[in-house]
C-alpha cells in the first residue's frame, strides 16, 4: 500500500472515533487518553491491524495511538531522491537519531521503529488538532 493510500484511509478511520467522542462530549484530555493503545485495542480493534495481533508498534508503556504517524515523517509515493541508485522514498525532517534510513532491495524507507516521539501523551497534547491530517499536512512532499 502506497502512503498516500493509507494516510488517507487512515485519516477517515481517526475521523470516525474522534467525531463519535465529540458527539459524547469529550474534552481535549478525554480525547487524548481514549487512544491508549489499551483502550484503543479493547475499543476500536478495527484501527490498527496490531491490535488484533496483541501487538504494540513501539514497546513503551502507555502508547498513545492519537497520531499513529508521526508530523516529522516526510514521504513523496514517487520518490524524493535517488542515492546510490536507489530511490528515497521518505525521511525524518528532524533527523531523529532514534529513526534510521531502511534499505529495501532498490527503495529506501525511513524506518521509525525504534522512535517514540510521537506515542506520548505530552507531544501529541502539544501538537494536538481535532483533524488529523491538519497535524499531518507537511508529511506529503511532492517534487513533480
Amino acid at each position: 500500500m502506497s502512503y498516500s493510500k493509507w494516510f488517507e484511509q487512515h485519516k477517515i478511520k481517526h475521523k470516525k472515533i474522534v467525531d463519535k467522542l465529540l458527539s459524547e462530549n469529550y474534552t481535549k484530555e478525554q480525547i487524548v487518553d481514549y487512544f491508549l493503545y489499551e483502550n484503543m485495542q479493547q475499543n476500536e480493534i478495527d484501527f490498527c491491524p496490531l491490535y488484533a495481533k496483541n501487538k504494540k508498534c513501539h514497546d513503551i508503556d502507555e502508547l498513545n495511538c492519537y497520531l499513529c504517524a508521526c508530523p516529522n515523517f516526510r514521504f513523496d509515493d514517487n520518490g524524493i531522491k535517488q542515492i546510490d541508485g536507489k530511490t528515497q522514498y521518505s525521511f525524518c525532517n528532524i533527523d531523529s537519531k532514534y529513526g534510521r534510513q531502511g534499505i529495501y532491495s532498490e527503495k529506501i524507507h525511513q524506518d521509525c521503529s525504534g522512535c517514540n516521539i510521537p506515542h506520548g501523551r505530552f507531544f501529541v497534547l502539544k501538537n494536538f488538532d481535532l483533524d488529523w491530517e491538519k497535524i499531518m499536512s507537511k508529511c506529503k512532499v511532492c517534487n513533480s
